[in-house]
């Protein structure tokens, strides 16, 4: 019998699953996912847990719920991946599984003790990030009886998850403070490795200026050298020193660990991927999804499902003998909450950048591109129930793996 494993049960691993049940037959094919951790994230709802929109049982379920009956999921670290041999092995008692065609879905993770003095004594005391359930719940508890100060949101370095993340953070926190009556008592300062908030042209010209309507200060082309916690600051390496009273760190992101042992991954842990194809540049029977590839674009769930379709297609083809389709183009769309029960949504993929419109449907939308409207915070919010129910599952969603150019407006 031949084998498809997947490594890796998040948002990209799942949905291959249950794509690939539609399309395999089972009689010669068995299925079997591998992750280390039994419990799935939603991950885009840690952004809210801090302001007190969602708790931590919005955004965690078992990850078996996901899965359809026939596929074999198994509760283990990877330990090593040897593509050459087509096999990997796992620390739970040593099991080896050779492989017909591998998928790698193991994602991308926060690595705070890549700057230094990030994880000393005020680690989630009075230096926090948003990207882990734990960072998150602490920091709701900090932000129930903080009275106000410098409140400074630092992005170590990029590629991150979600890179308008730390944005839409600034945006609920303005609307958090002004909401509890202490946003005058509150100083909030952005400082970013990029050189503005906004860096895509158009993006820029139209909403370059929400930092300063929301009054949050600017500090780009910060580049972190380290957390110095006796005197409360950050420096860079261009000596440059931004004092906080409370820290929100975006940590560096990098791959899973396992990239590295098993000399898979580059400099930052991520697999060399085809831009167009998601197969691995380097092994046939590699295929990537999600944040564990190295395409450039937005390291973001929108990418992994706009993947997901050219993936399945291009692992078929490759069962049947075919070339691959050179059919994934960078497509992304990610909402930005911007407080207030408003939103921003932008749409772009490798060649072209956030652009205004209506979307999905042209001149209808619901959506509005690039512009703040109530019913884009209300899709952002609906979008949790829309994961849970159709995306993890591989179901049908109204929108093409590739970008449209129909409603947007050069």
């Amino acid at each position: 019998m031949k084998t498809l494993l997947i490594l890796g049960a998040g948002t990209g691993g799942t949905m291959v699953a249950n794509k690939m049940m539609e399309h395999l037959d089972l009689e010669e094919w068995r299925i079997i996912i591998v992750d280390q951790e039994e419990k799935h994230f939603y991950q885009p709802g840690f952004l809210f847990i801090p302001f007190g929109l969602y708790t931590q049982q919005d955004v965690i379920k078992p990850k078996r719920d996901f899965l359809p009956q026939g596929v074999e999921f198994i509760l283990s670290e990877i330990e090593l991946i040897e593509p050459e041999k087509s096999q990997v092995t796992l620390a739970f008692e040593k099991r080896k599984i050779s492989y017909d065609i591998l998928v790698v879905a193991t994602g991308t993770r926060i690595v705070p003790e890549e700057t230094p003095g990030l994880l000393e004594n005020g680690w989630h005391e009075n230096v926090f990030d948003f990207y882990s359930v734990e960072g998150a719940v602490n920091l709701n508890r900090a932000f129930k009886f903080w009275k106000g100060g410098r409140l400074v949101v630092n992005v170590a370095e990029m590629p991150i998850k979600c890179p308008v993340a730390p944005l839409e953070f600034l945006f609920l926190a303005d609307w958090f403070f002004t909401e509890r009556g202490i946003r005058d008592d509150v100083e909030i300062v952005y400082t970013t490795p990029l050189p503005g908030a906004f860096t895509k042209p158009r993006a820029a010209a139209l909403l370059g200026d929400m930092l300063d309507r929301k009054n949050i200060l600017l500090e780009p082309e910060f580049n972190i050298m380290e957390v110095d916690h006796s005197s409360r600051a950050i420096r860079s390496y261009d000596e440059r020193e931004v004092p906080f009273d409370l820290l929100i760190s975006v940590p560096v992101n990098m791959g899973a660990e396992v990239i590295k042992r098993s000399g898979m991954g580059n400099e930052m842990n991520y697999v060399p991927t085809d831009n167009y194809t998601l197969q691995s540049k380097k092994w046939e029977n590699v295929w990537v999804i999600g944040d564990a590839a190295d395409v450039p674009t937005s390291k973001a769930g929108s990418v992994a499902h706009f993947m997901l379709d050219v993936l399945v297609e291009n692992i078929q083809r490759q069962i049947e003998g075919l070339e691959p389709l050179k059919a994934f183009d960078g497509h992304a769309n990610c909402f930005i909450e911007s407080g207030f029960e408003k939103g921003i949504l932008i749409d772009f993929n490798y060649d072209v950048e956030p652009l205004p419109g209506k979307y999905p449907l042209p001149g209808f939308g619901p959506f509005s591109l690039l512009k703040e409207s109530p019913v884009n915070h209300w899709g952002k919010m609906m979008f949790r129930w829309m994961y849970w129910n159709i995306l993890l599952k591989g179901g049908e969603m109204p929108l093409e793996s590739q970008m449209s150019m129909a409603g947007k407006w050069r």
